[in-house]
């Protein structure tokens, strides 16, 4: 060999699996395929829908159950009421999600997600027995905080997708979670008061009749246990080794099978997670404002800028919605992410979502078939643009730390989200009650100044997609 010749490069180090080791049995199950894990993603799917029915199945009838509660003294109050209970599932959530995913971290996934849909289940369906104010913000409270679910299906997901698959895991638990928060409202919408829907079914004197929100909270609670069964299949992706004292160690797979590991960095020193954990948050913000202000502005009267719609039309409006959502997924996201990227692509959905918000408060002046048509493609493009923004972000976050602190940063990720949307329908609902006493102002009048606010909300959502705040993580470069 010549002695200007350079040394030939080290061979790569053998990758190690361990028997046992579920961690393991699912990266040589993706090293062996190039397949797409359409058994795992569809458990991941189903159980997310699920667990985010009970969100937002509340909204289409809030305005009615605080009515019925009796704890509002004005009809103009009931959204400042109406705003603390819709927000009662976020504080909880809020307060318990950094356990949750620092359990999920250290027991495995799966164990997390079997008892979040279990807790589902109890606390929903007390909701919706519910017949003081205090008892409902009380049961809301702890379906949020016993509720750990999104920090470890979001590790999940990508944890059992090769990267190339990663952008389709990410939407679909995001597309999943996004079709619950539309499906929820319709399911409350059909079947919350169903002795005065549906008279000829259900008797004023029926247990439907003596608690007119629990239909809804039921039809939930028995889809969970549907889900809560399937799950049981679940394979557990977090690495778990034992080695000659049987003390059990977990640790990133690309670690283990190199035979090194790196150091772990501070989550909270990690700032291409932090920054686009913190855009993730403004955008979830603004999505949980929406969808408050979009349900209590269709019901509310057209004397206070609203539409005059039933709960039961708010519910057939959301219903195609979502459905547009899943079309949406299996169809464009993709190919969107694929064509655009990841950063360009929220950043092009949020811009889009600006002029739509801008449109809301002008359709009091459609009626029939013309506001029917508006209103539908309306909120069928902003669930659309919702999904691709929520997306973008929690694949930023995932992929900004390795496996052993995935089930934390998503923790940290969804208390300070949490945190977010518990601020965002108490927010709305005193914005919105003090929106309708204003409906002869000269400044953006009524609601105009609701949508407005929203707006500037999304703006700032949008300004903070760019550097110098967002740093893009090692992955995208």
């Amino acid at each position: 060999m010549g002695e200007g010749s350079s040394p030939a490069p080290a061979p790569a180090p053998a990758k190690v699996y361990y028997d046992g080791c579920p961690g393991c049995a699912i990266e040589r199950r993706k090293e062996d395929s190039t397949g797409i894990p359409y058994r795992e993603l569809s458990f991941v799917g189903i159980t997310t829908f699920v667990s985010s029915l009970p969100i937002t199945s509340l909204f289409p009838f809030l305005y009615f159950m605080i009515q019925d509660l009796r704890v509002a003294q004005r009809e103009e109050d009931i959204g400042f009421y109406a705003g603390f209970l819709g927000a009662s599932y976020m504080v909880g959530r809020g307060f318990a999600s950094i356990f949750w995913g620092m359990v999920a971290d250290r027991i495995g996934r799966k164990p997390v997600i079997l008892f979040s849909i279990l807790s589902t289940i109890v606390f929903n369906t007390l909701f919706g027995l519910s017949v003081k104010y205090w008892m409902a913000i009380t049961t809301r409270l702890l379906l949020g905080a016993l509720n750990g679910f999104l920090a470890p299906i979001k590790a999940y997901c990508i944890e059992v997708c090769r990267d190339d698959q990663q952008a389709l895991g990410m939407s679909t638990v995001n597309t999943a979670w996004g079709l619950g928060l539309i499906i929820g409202p319709a399911i409350g919408g059909y079947l919350a008061q169903p002795a005065k829907q549906y008279p000829h079914i259900f008797h004023e004197k029926s247990i439907f009749g003596r608690f007119p929100y629990l239909l809804p909270c039921l039809c939930i609670s028995i889809l969970a246990i549907l889900a809560l069964i399937s799950c049981m299949w679940l394979p557990e992706t977090l690495h778990k080794h034992t080695n000659l004292e049987m003390a059990v160690d977990t640790a990133e797979a690309s670690t283990t099978q190199e035979h090194t590991e790196s150091p772990k960095k501070s989550l909270l020193r990690n700032w291409p997670l932090m920054s686009s954990i913190i855009t993730y948050c403004v955008f979830s913000l603004h999505d949980t404002a929406y969808s408050e202000i979009f349900s209590l502005w269709t019901v509310s009267d057209r004397k206070y800028g609203g539409l005059s719609f039933s709960s039961k039309d708010v519910g057939q409006v959301l219903t195609v919605a979502g459905a547009t959502l899943l079309v949406y997924q299996i169809f464009v996201y993709r190919w969107l992410d694929k064509t655009l990227g990841t950063i360009n692509s929220t950043r092009f959905a949020s811009a889009l979502s600006i002029p739509i918000i801008a449109a809301y408060p002008f359709m009091t002046h459609l009626s029939g078939v013309r506001l029917g048509v508006a209103l539908y493609i309306a909120a069928m493009i902003k669930s659309s643009l919702a999904i691709t923004r929520v997306s973008g972000t929690s694949l930023l976050q995932n992929n900004a730390v390795p496996q052993g602190q995935r089930g934390a940063a998503n923790g940290i990720a969804t208390t300070l989200m949490s945190l977010f949307k518990s601020a965002a329908p108490a927010g709305a609902g005193i914005i919105f009650s003090w929106a309708q006493r204003r409906q002869h102002a000269s400044f953006f009048p009524g609601d105009q100044m609701v949508f407005l606010l929203l707006n500037l909300t999304e703006v700032l959502g949008l300004l903070l997609t760019f550097k110098p705040f967002l740093a893009v993580p090692e992955h995208y470069k």
